[in-house]
């Protein structure tokens, strides 16, 4: 789908700071992000909501978020926890209408509450949060070799 932002990112026509792909997946950082290292999961495939997401690709979706949750707990700003947040239709704070899961990395102490979160939404240096991650996830594909 053309007009679709996200299916622009996955094409590779439009920028955004990759943290994690494979053949279902495209993960990137949030650009109005609620905490450091708020990475988007997208599937490869458009589907705008849950009714349209065949479960296999929901399947990847959630894998992708748990692994990239995990890399965020191993990476340099070592998160203590992370929300996992599907957003499906516009009562449910869904902005861009291709499916999407929202990782939000977590700190003991950090006051988020998610809805005061979604209205102050500052990025946090793309790039070197982008490089974080994948090293986090770099040394969680290392633990799993083990």
């Amino acid at each position: 789908m053309s007009s679709c932002v996200f299916c622009t990112i996955v094409r590779g026509d439009a920028p955004a700071v990759r943290v994690y792909e494979d053949d279902d997946v495209v993960a990137f950082l949030d650009i109005r992000p609620i905490a450091r290292g708020h990475t988007l999961v997208v599937p490869r495939v458009h589907a705008p909501r849950l009714d349209d997401l065949d479960p296999e690709h929901g399947a990847a979706l959630f894998r992708a978020g748990q692994r990239i949750a995990r890399g965020v707990q191993r990476s340099d700003f070592a998160a203590d926890g992370a929300n996992l947040v599907f957003n499906d239709g516009r009562s449910a704070f869904q902005t861009v209408f291709h499916a999407h899961l929202h990782v939000l990395p977590r700190w003991r102490g950090d006051k988020l509450r998610l809805a005061a979160g979604l209205l102050r939404r500052r990025p946090h240096d793309p790039e070197a949060t982008g490089a974080a991650i994948r090293a986090g996830l770099a040394r969680l594909e290392a633990e799993d070799a083990l």
